[in-house]
């Protein structure tokens, strides 16, 4: 489908990220989530069937549900709303795509953490610092932070993500738009928790991303979605630990116990993995919305 949406004249440019397909209409974009899987920065060879259409509809669930707080780029998941060009690839389409207003990306991805894991905690534990900010804390694994943070990194084009301090950002960026985002971001996060703990998920961390349109700032790419959050069963948490989670991290954790060294190309994942992982976004799924994935 994707080579022959390619030709159609109504396409400007494509683009092909780790997750999306991204088609430039010129004022609108046309993004469509494959069920590709990416850790560590690398797509895997492997596809976790239906996963694209898990998470379009958990972005587009959290992004109606968090327009109170800050605008979102959506048109609509509509294909029948999509250009007449689209039309015959409706069964393609259904679920997995959204249509979006065109913004201009800001280059940072920005992460609210509300507990310390992951790369934070690596840091922590080597140097006493999140994002090079001095947490005055002593902190174990998992422990809950006594106020979300904000801790940014750069979008790199190709190779890894650099973490920097919310400092570093507005040396590198506009202050006063840094600030929102930074205040938007911890917005939307300290909602979200309560939203999920409610519904037996800890957010430990999560990401946004953020585009502009002359003045106005929007909330872009993906929210809330088992791949750009980590997710945590309230009933398995306990600090000291790293709890059992319902996003990718189960399969980072997995290519890292096979001796994987994070470089090209990524491992074949096993079936047994494929199917642990889509049964984990499917019960995501339900835990959030209510509702069988379908």
């Amino acid at each position: 489908m994707i080579e022959e949406l390619k030709k159609l004249p109504i396409i400007k440019s494509h683009y092909a990220g780790k997750v999306r397909d991204i088609f430039d209409l010129g004022e609108q974009l046309l993004i469509i989530t494959s069920d590709r899987i990416s850790a560590f920065d690398y797509v895997f060879p492997n596809i976790i069937p239906d996963k694209g259409k898990i998470l379009n509809q958990i972005s587009l669930f959290f992004f109606k549900n968090t327009a109170h707080i800050i605008d979102n780029h959506i048109i609509s998941d509509k294909v029948e709303d999509f250009p007449v060009e689209f039309h015959p690839f409706k069964q393609q389409l259904e679920g997995r795509s959204v249509l979006v207003k065109k913004t201009k990306v800001i280059p940072f991805e920005c992460i609210a953490r509300g507990y310390i894991s992951g790369s934070a905690w690596e840091e922590y534990k080597q140097l006493g610092t999140v994002n090079s900010q001095y947490i005055d804390e002593n902190m174990k694994q998992s422990q809950r932070f006594p106020q979300p943070i904000f801790t940014p990194s750069t979008k790199a084009s190709s190779g890894h993500d650099e973490n920097i301090s919310f400092n570093k950002m507005i040396e590198r960026f506009d202050k006063k738009i840094a600030e929102q985002l930074r205040d938007k971001s911890l917005e939307l996060y300290k909602w979200a928790h309560q939203f999920l703990i409610e519904r037996d998920i800890i957010l430990a961390d999560t990401k946004f991303e953020f585009g502009s349109i002359g003045s106005d700032i929007y909330l872009i790419d993906e929210v809330f979605t088992p791949d750009s959050s980590r997710f945590w069963d309230k009933q398995e948490y306990e600090i000291g630990t790293s709890p059992k989670s319902y996003d990718k991290q189960f399969i980072r954790d997995f290519v890292v116990k096979s001796g994987w060294n994070k470089q090209p190309p990524a491992p074949e994942l096993p079936q047994e993995v494929i199917e642990k992982s889509l049964e984990k976004y499917k019960l995501v799924y339900a835990k959030i919305t209510g509702e069988k994935f379908v």
